[in-house]
């Protein structure tokens, strides 16, 4: 059952497309689902039936696992399934009666402008790391990017006298992204008073933000640890993740009035539904704002 697996993962890698990440997160959904197949003594896929699909499921439950991972697991399971039976591996498809999962959507965190400004204000910038982190910041929240985008980018990505910069989203996708004047300014303090040193005992790399003990591409984890190391310092309480600086910046966008079409592009939204679950962030703004100051609220 490895095996196949292994095959289906290569056919959504280089015959889907589809990226790295989400490949991966194919991978620990199905070996999770091909675990308790043989826990249950089951080695053959043609043997599985739609019983050993729902006790997996039932099992996620009883886990506590919540309605989006559940929802992960029925569309892994799935497309697995699909490809078996169009590659011949079963006769028959025992996912065909699973239904998908339907799941609310969360209102992600965001920052108010306020807690972004000391977030923004709290690296030390006549120190090289902490230049380096306040360009980070700032390219974060003048771009909406996500934390894949951003440790990926590379210095030819940065178009100086158009304001913009270039991404590489989901999927390979390519996008032009405005880049704001404060971002601008920082990085190019950063590259020319920072990135130097960041570089000097390592192999030359094309990245834009370095590791500072090896002078590489900052890994996921790193800019994990900038932003609880700032969030910390700002005295900022909710738990936020790099992602939050995202959503910010979606939010403030449509709370200044941007178009939702210019904040979809922006953000690298296949779909527009995706880009809306931030007016109604806009609108709990604006009933919050209503209880707190009206005489009557």
């Amino acid at each position: 059952m490895k095996e196949i697996l292994k095959d289906y993962l290569g056919y959504l890698q280089f015959e889907k497309n589809l990226s790295s990440n989400t490949t991966s997160a194919y991978k620990n959904d199905i070996s999770k689902f091909l675990d308790y197949l043989l826990i249950n003594k089951i080695s053959d896929l043609d043997e599985v039936r739609s019983k050993h699909l729902f006790g997996f499921l039932n099992e996620q439950r009883e886990l506590k696992v919540d309605s989006a991972t559940t929802a992960r697991y029925v569309s892994s399971i799935k497309g697995f399934f699909r490809y078996l039976e169009m590659n011949n591996y079963i006769h028959k498809n025992p996912a065909d009666l699973l239904s998908p999962v339907k799941i609310g959507r969360k209102l992600p965190a965001v920052l108010t402008f306020a807690e972004i400004e000391k977030m923004l204000d709290s690296p030390k910038p006549e120190e090289i790391a902490g230049l380096r982190d306040k360009a980070i910041l700032e390219t974060f929240y003048s771009s909406g990017l996500r934390v894949s985008e951003l440790i990926n980018l590379t210095i030819s990505d940065i178009y100086f006298e158009d304001e913009v910069i270039r991404i590489f989203g989901k999927g390979s996708k390519e996008r032009i992204v405005p880049l704001g004047s404060s971002a601008i300014r920082w990085l190019k303090e950063y590259l020319k008073n920072s990135r130097p040193f960041l570089e000097k005992n390592s192999k030359p790399q094309n990245y834009l933000f370095l590791n500072q003990k090896r002078g590489t591409k900052l890994s996921r984890m790193a800019i994990w640890n900038i932003f609880k190391q700032y969030a910390k310092a700002a005295g900022i309480k909710k738990e936020i993740h790099p992602h939050t600086f995202r959503h910010s910046f979606a939010t403030h966008l449509l709370e200044g009035g941007a178009d939702l079409r210019a904040a979809q592009e922006m953000l690298g939204h296949a779909d527009i539904s995706t880009t809306q679950i931030y007016t109604h962030i806009d609108r709990n703004f604006v009933k919050q704002e209503h209880r707190d100051h009206h005489p009557r609220g």
